[in-house]
């Protein structure tokens, strides 16, 4: 039986009769395993290269400087010890000046791995032994074209003038550059306290490196575990670089569930294929079971058959996916500071699941019914009405694709959202198309031949024609808000902001700067307000101690709570603010324990007006009662806080200052003469860190877009399928016509009508979804009115028009080949 169902597979394929079900198995796979691919060879280097990502065997990270107690200990267990410094400011070459992320390093830094230097830009970077001496700074590539310096030249950091040494390569623990949209400067630990850069207010990011032998680093990690105190974590080989496993697990889910979309349009397709395909060999199968072939043997050979073609499917479709995931490594793999290597076996085994899942989950059931029919009704050719078996074979199928659904999500929540929004969109389109068609059918009106018959033909094939309508809307859909609507919401956010709104932010203002920094901006025609600012961190709320594990379940919650708040005061709402409960600062409030709570925040960490919050502000503990949520206009570019008091609550403790300001283009020197002035001065420029964004999210949405030709493509075998399914019946209706009179030009017209047709109601959903979804996004999640565009309905439905016509014609060509008598035999 294996050697005759081999025989079968290769003449049915060669025939053509399985090309379907092959294309829809093996683009369901190349989606899926391009994702798997990618993301498997992120994970693989984040497990073999764990110490090197972060150089050294065991990270202390903090967000204050560390008690010298710590290094102490490590010292005393034998350990090696390295320390690095990170936070931005701004460094000036010739007549530039550009903000960068600092590092300091001491002098055996890394621990583990290897730093590369170059002295030509552009040129392969060589190992360097150690961080650079004393006396010197390295700068990336991206800082040292924009200063438009290199080895050789100088650069002013602080207070300090420092030659350029090397250019800088690889860094082994820099992660992911979208967490650091500032270039990189490495100088030496030494160096710092000249420079004058660490002042109070400074956003410092302190490391603790270490390495040595595995027991030593062990019993270390468990002395030092209990004694962490408040914004302090370890990380070592099983949690490096969480920073990047969070975004790839985001990346790898997103994605995945993109893929997915693809997954159920092709199990749709694989149910139309495998239905045509056994009303094919009804004949067949008589005659093997008038031969003598039982109906289990009958479903063996099938069986095996499939099992080959799935087999193949994986194979191709894998093949597919490899090629294809370099595409995503080219987008996305400049976005992490990580050499990658081949990926493992775990992504074949991912696309051979889905082979067999949509194979046998929906192709096995029709071969169910097919072998349990009698064999009189075979030769008739009748199927017989379903059977409680056929519909539980289909049951099945979809409960393995709702599990395929909640493995990829990684998230029971996420995974049932998931398959009760593709139930939901699926359920809406079919019902829209459906309305769609009955309307249309209504429109046949007086036209021509070809119009009429087009319609009729949408109105008899009903289900057909909707279920041609949902699989082609779907993909358009997704395309178009990868296109269309994301430039539209940028568009709209960008018209959004005041021409006037501020386009730099300037940190670090210490209290005796307050005043000179004022004038001088009076003086290049702006005007700002400075506002304090307090670092303060969060200990109780009421009677409550909270820290990260007070929020299992809520990651953001998780990340504010181990930050330090900005805190400010003032007795005036700010503008842009609006109180939603409670009521805001009386005069005589001031010197009382009262605050104002960013409304956000107090939902993510659960704080109400009347809640005492006690804060840690500089080692003084301040307690006050909130009296009130203000929301916020984050996007306005305005300085925001999340926690306000009125004057005389926190002044006692050191403050700095902070201000935003719009400059305009005719005195964008400013910025480099305040820097030159006041070195120790951030000054962020909006519109750097805003096109930087905009590229990563270029990057990331061509990525998503590539995924979404899968889809497409699935959408296409569908519509394929559907037509392919009824050719049959198709080809005997225009026999008919043929004979009594239509010509074939007449019988042309009708098929690309209904084409276009189906293409066009496609285009239409499509659009009408994607400006809902679009509307929904902008109103919901970015607080924008985004204005409709009435050419998309009309260009979408062109584009869909085309689309199904093109694909359609290519399927149905031939209907019009087949001689009229040859037709009408074979239906007789």
């Amino acid at each position: 039986m294996i050697a005759l169902a081999w025989r079968l597979l290769g003449r049915e394929l060669r025939s053509g009769e399985l090309r379907l079900l092959f294309a829809a198995l093996a683009i369901a796979v190349a989606a899926v395993t391009a994702v798997g691919f990618f993301a498997d060879r992120v994970r693989l280097a984040l497990e073999r290269e764990a110490q090197q990502l972060m150089g050294g065997d065991l990270v202390l990270i903090s967000d204050h400087p560390l008690p010298e107690s710590y290094s102490a200990e490590a010292r005393r267990r034998g350990l090696q010890i390295a320390e690095t410094l990170i936070f931005p400011s701004m460094v000036l070459g010739g007549e530039q000046a550009q903000l960068a992320d600092i590092k300091a390093v001491s002098t055996n830094y890394p621990l583990r791995g290897h730093l590369s230097t170059t002295l030509r830009q552009g040129e392969a970077g060589q190992p360097a032994a150690g961080g650079p001496p004393p006396g010197s700074v390295w700068l990336d590539e991206r800082l040292a074209t924009t200063l438009q310096s290199g080895p050789g030249s100088f650069v002013t950091v602080g207070r300090q003038r420092l030659p350029v040494a090397a250019i800088l390569t690889l860094e082994p623990d820099r992660g992911i550059n979208f967490f650091s949209l500032a270039p990189r400067l490495m100088m030496h630990l030494d160096d710092i306290p000249a420079s004058g850069l660490v002042q109070f207010g400074s956003r410092l990011r302190y490391r603790l490196l270490l390495a040595g032998d595995e027991k030593a680093v062990g019993s270390f990690k468990k002395w030092l575990a209990p004694r962490l105190e408040r914004g302090e974590r370890l990380e070592d080989a099983q949690n490096a670089r969480p920073e990047i496993r969070n975004a790839l697990d985001r990346a790898q889910r997103f994605l995945g569930l993109a893929t997915l979309l693809t997954v159920v349009l092709s199990a749709v397709a694989v149910v139309l294929a495998a239905r045509r395909y056994m009303q094919r060999h009804f004949d067949a199968c008589a005659v093997m079971r008038c031969l003598g072939m039982t109906q289990g043997r009958l479903i063996g050979l099938h069986a095996l058959q499939f099992f080959w073609l799935a087999v193949f499917s994986a194979l191709a479709g894998c093949t597919l996916g490899f090629v294809a995931h370099f595409v995503l490594v080219g987008w996305l793999s400049n976005l992490l500071a990580v050499s990658l290597p081949l990926p493992g076996w775990q992504p074949l085994a991912q696309g051979g699941a889905v082979a067999g899942v949509l194979l046998f989950g929906f192709a096995l059931p029709p071969l169910l019914q097919l072998a349990r029919v009698p064999t009189l009704r075979v030769m008739r050719r009748e199927m017989g009405p379903p059977q409680p078996f056929l519909l539980g074979g289909y049951g099945l199928g979809f409960a393995l694709l709702a599990g395929l659904i909640l493995v990829v999500a990684g998230d029971l929540k996420l995974g049932g959202l998931a398959i009760g929004g593709f139930a939901a969109a699926l359920g809406g389109f079919w019902l829209l198309a459906r309305l769609a068609v009955l309307a249309i059918g209504l429109l046949r009106g007086n036209g021509g031949f070809g119009w009429r018959q087009g319609l009729a033909n949408l109105a008899r094939h009903a289900p057909s024609s909707a279920l041609q309508i949902v699989a082609l809307a779907i993909g358009l859909m997704a395309m178009l808000l990868l296109t269309v609507t994301q430039a539209r919401l940028l568009d709209a956010w960008q018209k959004g902001m005041p021409a006037d709104a501020p386009n730099r932010f300037i940190i670090n203002i210490q209290p005796e700067q307050r005043q000179a920094v004022a004038e001088m901006l009076a003086s290049l025609g702006v005007t700002a307000e400075l506002a304090p600012m307090v670092r303060a961190r969060l200990l109780r709320i009421g009677e409550r101690p909270v820290s990260a594990e007070s929020y299992p379940e809520d990651e953001r919650a998780q990340r504010l709570i181990e930050r330090e708040f900005n805190l400010s005061w003032r007795n005036t709402l700010p503008p842009g603010n609006r109180v939603t409960k409670g009521s805001w600062f009386a005069p005589q409030d001031a010197g009382q324990g009262l605050a104002s709570v960013e409304e956000g925040l107090a939902t993510t960490l659960g704080i109400k007006v009347g809640d005492e919050l006690l804060f840690s502000v500089a080692g003084v503990e301040k307690r006050v009662r909130v009296s009130n949520l203000r929301k916020l206009e984050w996007d306005s570019m305005r300085v925001n806080f999340f926690v306000l008091t009125p004057s005389g609550v926190i002044e006692d403790v050191p403050a700095s200052y902070i201000t935003s300001f719009h400059l305009p283009a005719t005195a964008a020197g400013g910025g480099t003469q305040l820097v030159a002035r006041f070195p120790n001065l951030t000054v962020i420029d909006i519109g750097v860190v805003i096109e930087q964004f905009q590229t990563v999210m270029a990057q990331v949405s061509n990525a998503v877009r590539f995924i979404f030709i899968f889809t497409l493509l699935a959408g296409a075998i569908v519509l394929y399928s559907a037509l392919l399914t009824a050719f049959d019946e198709r080809r005997y209706e225009l026999a008919v016509m043929r004979a009594l009179g239509a010509h074939r030009a007449q019988l042309r017209q009708a098929m690309l009508v209904e084409l276009a047709v189906v293409g066009g109601i496609a285009g239409l959903i499509a659009a009408a979804g994607a400006m809902l979804l679009g509307q929904l996004i902008a109103r919901q999640v970015f607080q924008l009115e985004m204005g409709l565009d009435p050419w998309l309905p009309v260009v979408s439905a062109l584009g869909g028009a085309v689309l199904a016509v093109s694909i359609g014609w290519w399927a149905m060509r031939r209907l019009l080949l087949t001689p009229p008598l040859l037709a009408l035999r074979a239906g007789a």
